[in-house]
C-alpha cells in the first residue's frame, strides 16, 4: 500500500501544510527510494493575490507558495516513487498549474476535489485528475477521463473487495481516505483493505492517513 500523507508528515498539528512536514516525508522517500519504497503527499492548493499557494483554509501572506513547494520537490529527487495528491480549493487554476508542472517536470501527480464544471478545464488541459466517490457520491463524475479515484467514507464503512476489483480493472489507481480523518476508528477498515490488497496485487492502491508512521509499519509489516 502506498501512504500517501495527509498535509505532509506533520508531528505537531501547527505544522501541517508547513514546509517541515513536506521535507520530513520527501527525506523519508528520498531515504528509502533504494528499497522501492513509495510514499507521497496530499496538500491543498488556492490562490492568493495573484500567486498559487499551498493553504488549506483561507489563504494568507504567510502561505507556503506552490513554487516553493515544488523547487523543494524536485530537489529531493524522488519523481518515481514519491505521488503527489493536489486538492483544488479554488476554480481557474489549470493554465498556471499546467505551466508550473511543466518547469519542474513533474508527472508523478493528481488533481483532485475541484468542482466538476471546474475538473472540465483540467481534461481539457491535459492535467492528470481523480474523480471521487462516497456514500454520497455514488456515481463518479467524469470517470472514463479519470486516472484515478479518490475513495471516501464520511460516516460508514462501504468500500469492498468488489469496489476495488471493478476499478482496477477499468485501470484505474485508486486513493483511499483513511477513516481517521474523519475521526473514526481505522484499524478494522485498515484490516480490510490490507486483505484487499494482498488479493490483487496490485501497485495502484494508495491510502491517505495522518497516521503516517502507523500506517507504514502496518501495511509494510
Amino acid at each position: 500500500m502506498q501512504i500517501i500523507s495527509h498535509r505532509g508528515w506533520w508531528k505537531s498539528s501547527d505544522e501541517k501544510n508547513q514546509l517541515i512536514a513536506f521535507q520530513r516525508e520527501f527525506q523519508y522517500c528520498s531515504d528509502l527510494a533504494s528499497k522501492s519504497y513509495r510514499g507521497g503527499v496530499e496538500t491543498d492548493i488556492r490562490d492568493y493575490n495573484g500567486s498559487l499557494v499551498i493553504s488549506h483554509d483561507i489563504a494568507t501572506q504567510n502561505s507556503l507558495s506552490l513554487d516553493k513547494f515544488f523547487s523543494l520537490y524536485s530537489d529531493y529527487n524522488i519523481y518515481t516513487n514519491s505521488t503527489l495528491a493536489l486538492n483544488i480549493k479554488a476554480d481557474g487554476l489549470q493554465v498556471e498549474l499546467k505551466s508550473i508542472l511543466q518547469k519542474y517536470k513533474i508527472d508523478n501527480y493528481f488533481f483532485f476535489d475541484m468542482s466538476v464544471p471546474d475538473a472540465l478545464g483540467y481534461i481539457r488541459h491535459g492535467l492528470n485528475i481523480f474523480t471521487r466517490q462516497s456514500e454520497y457520491e455514488q456515481i463518479p463524475s467524469f470517470y472514463q477521463e479519470a486516472k484515478g479515484i479518490w475513495l471516501d467514507e464520511f460516516c460508514t464503512h462501504w468500500i469492498n473487495s468488489q469496489i476495488i476489483e471493478e476499478h482496477l480493472n477499468n485501470n484505474k489507481k485508486i486513493c483511499i481516505v483513511s477513516p481517521d480523518l474523519h475521526k473514526r476508528d481505522y484499524i478494522k477498515e485498515w484490516q480490510e483493505y490490507k486483505e484487499i490488497e494482498s488479493k490483487f496485487k496490485n501497485a495502484n492502491l494508495m491510502l491517505c492517513t495522518d497516521k503516517i508512521e502507523e500506517a507504514r509499519r502496518f501495511f509494510n509489516a
